[in-house]
């Protein structure tokens, strides 16, 4: 109840931009996160601006959060980056380490719902408000010098003024006055003594300047050797990197500045090689979790030369490869020793928990491909790469079975030949996988009810995609049947029967007639709380809640 009326009394407060400058001067700090959430929900971008430029915490994270927190549309996520950039020179933001993760990547049905930023142009506005932030402080540090500078010349002005209307105040003592036992008994110096004075002024300037010289020199050196020196702020981001936006990021990336950019998540598309080894020469090494690579005719050759890149990333524990023009097909495209270079730089990301795959053309060498790889997976994703029977079966008995969270196998016609294989690795899996995509298999009544024990075994499954398959309305009903007996099962994505295909069938009564006796069957079994959808986009969405 409480929570709830703050966040009521937050929407409030946030609705009147006039009235901010009233409570905005004596805010609480435990109130500015319920005031930027409500701001965010109700898209009220110049509140967000305001709050996060005063931001009083260390740490700011705008990433997705729990359930029911809304998504930040596009005004105030360029309203937030204005308030960075703002907030550097502000002397009441204690802001130092802000986190966007995670919002590269909404789904198609909340791009759709708003006006949200994507990957591209997110890394843009980012990479922008990095340089903006840079120029500015080059600005500032233009005109404080030359406000020293002409501070400097004004008070050589007034000591040389000083100097022509009485000369016979100056002295030549040791700190650049003349001292009284040079004075005559006229009161006045002598024309010796007083071009004696100058020359000693002048002495005292040149040593002077030397001085600022040689300490402007130890500063360009510890800048050298110390990049972070002018950092005020780090900012961690998901990168989404193209032929468009790469100049923008190598940019981002080599500008000394107040603000430090740090990828958690890099995704690639359609950069060639040479570009993709100097974006990954600039990143900072210890941050960078997960590289997706996508539509890129990358290679063999180019994923051997890849491999020895990415083991220096300490950290990387996810790479994914979506056609990258893989085909490691060994009869004729790849050699024994390449394989073996390519099993190598696998062996060296000893942290990789995952491994997606698309388009990777291997039949037969999966067993080559992963048998090196120190840890074992947490999650495997091999999908329309033309797997054998033996691939399966190297699966089944690797040291990733017992470990895997999450499998997606979809795109693999699963034969007779395979199920064996597969239904063993599900029971090797039976305490650990979550997640299961069967998706375009393949798979008929009488495939899918060889594989319905083994799926009872997972105890832990959460989620089975089954779309695209070749099952009977009966044979769905059948499935429906088995799931509701799972506890843990939460949803389930079902393919469309394939008496959908008769043209003589009218598909919407079909649906409908399908969606009545699947509900019934969750009533009658009490399992209200599973989602049953044919629908992907649905299935997804649940997914990312």
């Amino acid at each position: 109840m409480v929570p709830a009326l703050v966040s009521l009394c937050a929407r409030v407060v946030v609705s009147d931009h006039s009235s901010s400058p009233r409570w905005i001067s004596c805010l609480p700090r435990e109130l500015y996160t319920p005031l930027l959430e409500a701001a965010v929900s109700d898209c009220r971008p110049l509140a967000v601006g305001e709050l996060v430029q005063r931001w009083p915490e260390r740490t700011l994270q705008v990433g997705p959060g729990p359930r029911g927190r809304a998504w930040p549309d596009r005004l105030c996520i360029q309203a937030l980056l204005n308030g960075v950039t703002r907030g550097i020179s502000n002397q009441s933001c204690a802001l130092k380490i802000l986190d966007l993760c995670g919002l590269q990547s909404p789904s198609k049905a909340q791009i759709d719902r708003g006006d949200l930023m994507g990957g591209w142009s997110l890394t843009v506005a980012v990479c922008s408000m990095v340089i903006q932030a840079s120029a500015g402080m080059k600005e500032r540090k233009r005109f404080s010098a030359l406000k020293r500078e002409k501070d400097v010349k004004r008070e050589r002005g007034r000591w040389q003024m000083s100097i022509n209307q009485d000369p016979g105040n100056a002295s030549t003592d040791g700190s650049g006055f003349f001292g009284t036992d040079r004075i005559g008994l006229s009161g006045r110096l002598s024309q010796e003594d007083l071009v004696k004075g100058v020359r000693r002024r002048m002495e005292m300037e040149r040593k002077r300047e030397s001085t600022l010289a040689d300490v402007a020199g130890s500063r360009r050196d510890n800048e050298e050797t110390d990049p972070d020196r002018d950092v005020l702020m780090h900012v961690i981001v998901d990168l989404f990197a193209n032929s468009r936006s790469f100049g923008r990021i190598h940019i981002a990336l080599t500008t000394l500045g107040p603000l430090k950019l740090h990828c958690r998540y890099l995704r690639v598309e359609d950069l060639t090689m040479p570009k993709l080894r100097t974006l990954l020469s600039l990143l900072p090494h210890q941050s960078l979790l997960g590289f997706d690579i996508r539509y890129t005719s990358l290679g063999a050759a180019g994923f051997i030369e890849l491999l020895p890149l990415l083991s220096t990333f300490p950290a990387l524990h996810s790479l994914q490869l979506h056609y990258c023009n893989l085909d490691i097909r060994r009869d004729y495209f790849v050699e024994d020793d390449e394989l073996r270079t390519m099993s190598q730089g696998l062996a060296r990301l000893q942290k990789l928990k995952r491994l997606s795959v698309t388009a990777l053309h291997m039949p037969g060498q999966l067993r080559a491909f992963l048998s090196s790889l120190p840890q074992p997976l947490e999650t495997l994703e091999i999908s329309s790469s033309r797997l054998r029977s033996e691939d399966f079966a190297y699966l089944s008995r690797s040291h990733h079975a017992s470990s895997l969270q999450q499998l997606d196998l979809s795109s693999n016609r699963l034969d007779n030949s395979i199920l064996p294989s597969l239904r063993h690795l599900l029971y090797q899996a039976s305490s650990s996988l979550q997640d299961l995509c069967l998706c375009a298999c393949g798979l008929t009544d009488n495939g899918l009810g060889l594989l319905q024990p083994s799926l009872q075994c997972c105890r832990a499954l959460k989620s089975l995609a089954l779309a695209s398959n070749l099952l009977s309305m009966a044979g769905i009903l059948d499935l429906v049947r088995t799931a509701v007996r799972m506890p843990s099962l939460r949803r389930l994505l079902y393919p469309m029967p394939v008496e959908s295909s008769d043209e003589d069938l009218d598909c919407p009564l079909l649906e409908s007639t399908i969606t009545i006796q699947l509900n019934r069957i969750l009533l009658d079994s009490g399992r209200s709380n599973m989602l049953l959808t044919s629908e992907l986009d649905t299935f997804d969405e649940n997914i990312l809640d």
